[in-house]
């Protein structure tokens, strides 16, 4: 009798069916294939999943999991070390072969890479794909064979370059063994936070493969032809909000990139997505950076340590409505638009001076979408310390901001409603208000609503003379 030929594949970011290189060569070359998920966040130290991307990850599986039984498999839950759970589930079913998508973050590889040459010795067969980028982080360089630091450079090489391979299709059907392993069921992890802003993200979103496709359509047939003037507007529905949907790998960018290359006017978001490769791109080749800066001479910064204005930072209680605003809707929807998530960052680094780590952190554990390549490379261009950076004298405003990108007030009308009845014109600034109007409005300015923690003006001067003495006394040591 034949030997039944059968391969693990391991899922880890890449909870999807369609397009996924690392299933769809499990399934032409073996007979039986094992859908393999192990939770072992030790292995990912000190960046393991936050608690709005644990939340996400439990229905992210269990979304899986329906998919693959539709197919008539199922996805086997494990916990506990990967390289020693493998073997055993390798030893339970006499599997031949693993596979798995590769993920690019330093720590990861480098387990990775132990994990291969194990299975290896072993005599297992180990494959590795990639399923999460358009390009390979190594594939792309400058003239001099360095890696690109700047963007708009890097952007012109991948758009000159031979295109992504074309998205693969979805199986139509699994074949399990005929012994099935062991496995948890998926309320085991426990990685739903007993939280009450979990309710917030049960309103906001439907993680899942099916729903990231469905965010697509809907992008591409309501807000794609007019994404390059809507995406900096929060008061309304111009983004694709797929960016949880490509960190937890329930949409492939190949999928992403293919569809929204059909329309018209579409380089402004292919740009965007370009933009998430580089982030990547930038953690392979400098994986430092999501502890430390890429310009070393910010490492000599004067950041201050003041936890009560961290505080109320991440509470949203600043007294800047636009800031405000996008905090709340953090806390609640697990998500803050980009235009808001500039604003944040630029108030918290350069307005209150504290360190970008202390903001990527919260945004780690508070985002839905916490990828470590995005989080970091957005957290270092707003502190003007990393590659691209925007220069550190460009100091967001945040009323000016508020009043260009939110004219109307409704977005913080939205988040900070307690401001929703003051007119447009003091909306952005309630501090100005005069109290007639701040009386027919019912707000009592310092209690409902907080006075401002910092002088904005006051602030952006103290920033400026603190790059400026870390710029002088650089200059000294050259």
């Amino acid at each position: 009798m034949k030997e039944t030929k059968t391969a693990l594949v391991w899922f880890r970011s890449d909870l999807r069916l369609g397009d996924n290189p690392a299933l769809d060569y499990a399934i032409r070359h073996f007979d039986a294939v094992i859908p393999v998920f192990i939770f072992s966040p030790e292995e990912e130290t000190p960046w393991e999943p936050g608690s709005a991307a644990r939340w996400w990850l439990h229905h992210s599986l269990t979304s899986l999991d329906q998919d693959l039984r539709a197919l008539g498999s199922r996805l086997v839950i494990r916990k506990g070390p990967a390289l020693k759970t493998l073997f055993e589930l390798i030893r339970g079913i006499k599997a031949q072969a693993v596979f798995w998508n590769r993920r690019y973050e330093p720590a990861i590889m480098q387990w990775d890479e132990q994990v291969k040459n194990k299975l290896s010795q072993a005599g297992i067969q180990v494959q590795s794909f990639n399923g999460s980028l358009l390009f390979e982080p190594g594939q792309i360089k400058n003239q001099q064979g360095a890696p690109y630091k700047v963007f708009t450079a890097y952007w012109n090489k991948v758009i000159a370059s031979e295109p992504p391979p074309k998205p693969l299709k979805a199986p139509g059907q699994l074949t399990a063994p005929a012994r099935r392993p062991q496995f948890l069921e998926i309320k085991a992890l426990c990685l739903e936070p007993k939280v009450k802003w979990a309710a917030g993200l049960r309103k906001s979103w439907v993680p899942g493969e099916k729903a990231a496709q469905k965010n697509l359509r809907k992008f591409i047939a309501s807000c794609i032809t007019a994404y390059s003037i809507e995406r900096d507007r929060p008061d309304h529905e111009g983004t694709s909000r797929l960016s949880p949907y490509l960190h937890f790998g329930e949409i492939s960018p190949r999928r992403v990139w293919y569809s929204v290359r059909k329309n018209r006017n579409t380089i402004p978001y292919l740009r965007q997505i370009v933009w998430r490769e580089f982030a990547h791109y930038l953690l392979y080749h400098f994986p430092h950076t999501p502890e430390r800066p890429l310009r070393k001479e910010f490492e000599k910064f004067s950041w201050k340590t003041d936890k009560t204005l961290l505080k109320k930072w991440q509470k949203g209680r600043t007294g800047y409505p636009v800031v405000d605003a996008g905090m709340r809707e953090l806390w609640v929807t697990g998500w803050m638009h980009n235009r808001v998530r500039m604003i944040a960052a630029s108030f918290l680094v350069k307005d209150l001076m504290i360190p970008w780590q202390e903001g990527a952190k919260w945004f780690w554990d508070t985002l839905v979408d916490s990828d470590l390549a995005n989080n970091t490379l957005g957290w270092q261009w707003v502190a003007g310390c990393g590659a691209d950076a925007a220069p550190f004298f460009r100091i967001f405003n945040p009323v000016i901001q508020g009043e260009k990108f939110d004219p109307g007030g409704n977005y913080v009308r939205k988040w900070v409603p307690e401001l929703s009845r003051l007119p447009d014109k003091f909306i952005h600034r309630p501090w100005d208000a005069p109290k007639p109007v701040l009386a027919s409005a019912g707000l009592a300015y310092g209690k409902d609503y907080p006075a401002r923690i910092v002088d904005h003006n006051a602030s952006r001067r103290k920033a400026l003379l603190a790059y400026e003495k870390m710029r002088r006394a650089l200059l000294r040591h050259v």
